[in-house]
């Protein structure tokens, strides 16, 4: 299996990044529908990270996993459930149950468990009991849910694992100054495997591509749209010849919010250019997007005018037949240049 991840955020712990397993997993693999529901699945996936990395490197990838998957569930309940915007599936409730309790220990703590336990049933049945709590993914899920529903870093801590011989799986979730303070040392463990920038980055990424893609499906995006599309370092601009998209590209460079934006899908929208004016005025408008410093890519190029832009002196331009592809091949030089070798 290979197991990836966008980010080399166990390195505090030790453990190398997702990308380096030599396991059978897709690369999506936080967004495994059996994550944190199939014993069978966890049992497995428990199984071959301690294997291949030991208990606490596959640790650290577990809380991860689970993380990006709670965060990303409570991101798109906030962000398009509450809002109606009509999606077919959202998660009206946490994928993994949790069941909430008032905290003793006043406002600076939420307590619960997991009613169901799944994930310490995928322990015994291939690892035997636990020493110690040992549902780190079923952490790191719930430590993303309370993040995304409550719009502040928070990390639940398991304190009572039926893995381990008791009754049921319990956890506290507190803030990470909060978890600082109590000296706990395996609360400083569990904060060196949740980078919660790092994280928060690959989530939000994933719903900007998502919300992307979804315009283009609608048929909201396109070249019959004047109108100028911005996702995070992501800008789509119609090509309407060289004065309007030059307007265009100094309107948005002026804007300290269109700062982000790093790739530019120049969007022609299959229209014929002519080798006279109609490439001047390509070649100026990405000399624009260069200058100001953002990569362009040509999107739905006419057939008949790949003859002038395969013509143009520029070696490096990139061209996509569709705009979801330029989408997609965008949002990926995008992540190159936040993440360069």
């Amino acid at each position: 299996m290979t197991v990836k991840s966008e980010f080399d955020a166990c390195a505090a712990a030790e453990a190398p990044p997702l990308s380096a397993l030599a396991l059978d997993a897709d690369p999506a693999l936080a967004r495994e529908p059996r994550l944190l529901v199939d014993p069978r699945f966890l049992g497995v996936l428990h199984f071959e990270l301690a294997q291949k990395l030991g208990t606490d490197q596959a640790a650290c990838n577990l809380m991860q996993l689970g993380f990006l998957r709670g965060l990303r569930d409570a991101r798109t309940l906030v962000q398009f459930g509450l809002r109606g915007a009509g999606r077919s599936t959202l998660p009206v409730a946490p994928l993994l149950a949790l069941q909430l309790s008032s905290s003793e220990r006043g406002g600076s703590a939420l307590e619960g468990y997991w009613p169901d336990h799944p994930e310490a049933e995928a322990r015994l049945s291939t690892l035997g009991p636990a020493p110690t709590p040992g549902c780190w993914a079923s952490a790191g899920y719930t430590s993303g849910w309370l993040t995304g529903l409550h719009d502040q870093d928070l990390v639940a801590l398991e304190t009572q694992c039926s893995a381990a011989g008791g009754e049921h799986c319990r956890f506290i979730a507190r803030s990470p100054e909060a978890w600082r303070l109590s000296g706990d040392p395996r609360a400083r463990e569990a904060l060196r495997f949740l980078p919660f920038d790092d994280l928060r980055e690959v989530v939000d990424r994933e719903i900007e591509v998502e919300a992307t893609e979804g315009a283009l499906e609608r048929g909201e995006v396109g070249g019959d749209s004047p109108a100028i599309h911005v996702w995070g370092p992501v800008m789509i601009l119609p090509f309407s010849g060289a004065d309007d998209s030059l307007r265009a590209v100094d309107l948005i460079g002026s804007d300290p919010e269109a700062q982000q934006v790093s790739v530019v899908i120049l969007d022609l929208g299959g229209v014929l250019l002519d080798e006279a004016f109609g490439a001047v005025a390509l070649e100026r408008t990405l000399d624009a997007i260069e200058g100001w410093g953002a990569e362009p890519i040509l999107a739905d190029v006419a057939p008949l005018s790949e003859a002038v832009v395969a013509g143009m002196e520029r070696e490096h331009v990139i061209v996509s037949k569709g705009l979801p592809e330029a989408v997609s091949t965008a949002f990926q030089i995008a992540q190159a240049q936040q993440n360069p070798l």
